[in-house]
């Protein structure tokens, strides 16, 4: 397929909640293809699809992209919710969508995931630290919900990114 464009806030499919999928629908087979490529081409570890357009509720997640990080590798899912969650904390978040700014927001050390596999097989997924925070953060993105909608105080919670040499 293709690497698609991430959209970039404040575009305003980034704010819209997405629409459930069905397994073994062709449309939804293409844009999982073009989210693993994009996700591929990107510097990030994980991918919602309205992030490239597509109002669906899918997501890719493969913290083991970044150095140190193994959780469960890489993480199709269709539909999914988080259904429980312990250990809150808050941490530096950062999104694709978002590449001048992070943030710090209150996540969860410990998320349970729900959905449905492309295949059309149930998962539940338990994760933990920085693969539970993708998670999170991804579910986020199918309900029109970005980091900064979480941070608190926008004068001393969000940050400019430093420029890359």
């Amino acid at each position: 397929m293709s690497v698609r464009p991430i959209l970039l806030y404040p575009d305003p499919l980034l704010k819209q909640c997405a629409a459930p999928v069905v397994p073994g629908d062709p449309v939804v087979a293409a844009v999982i293809q073009d989210m693993l490529d994009t996700l591929q081409a990107s510097p990030g570890v994980a991918l919602a699809a309205p992030q490239i357009g597509s109002l669906l509720q899918i997501i890719v997640v493969d913290v083991a992209r970044k150095k140190g990080e193994t959780g469960h590798g890489l993480v199709i899912l269709l539909n999914p919710r988080i259904i429980d969650q312990s250990g809150p904390r808050i941490i530096r978040e950062g999104c694709l969508s978002v590449p001048d700014y992070t943030g710090n927001v209150l996540r969860y050390e410990e998320t349970v995931v729900e959905g449905t596999t492309p295949e059309g097989q149930p998962a539940t997924l338990v994760t933990h630290g920085f693969e539970a925070l993708a998670f999170q953060h991804e579910v986020d993105h199918l309900n029109g919900r970005l980091f900064l909608d979480r941070i608190q105080s926008l004068s001393t919670d969000l940050f400019r990114r430093k420029p890359i040499r």
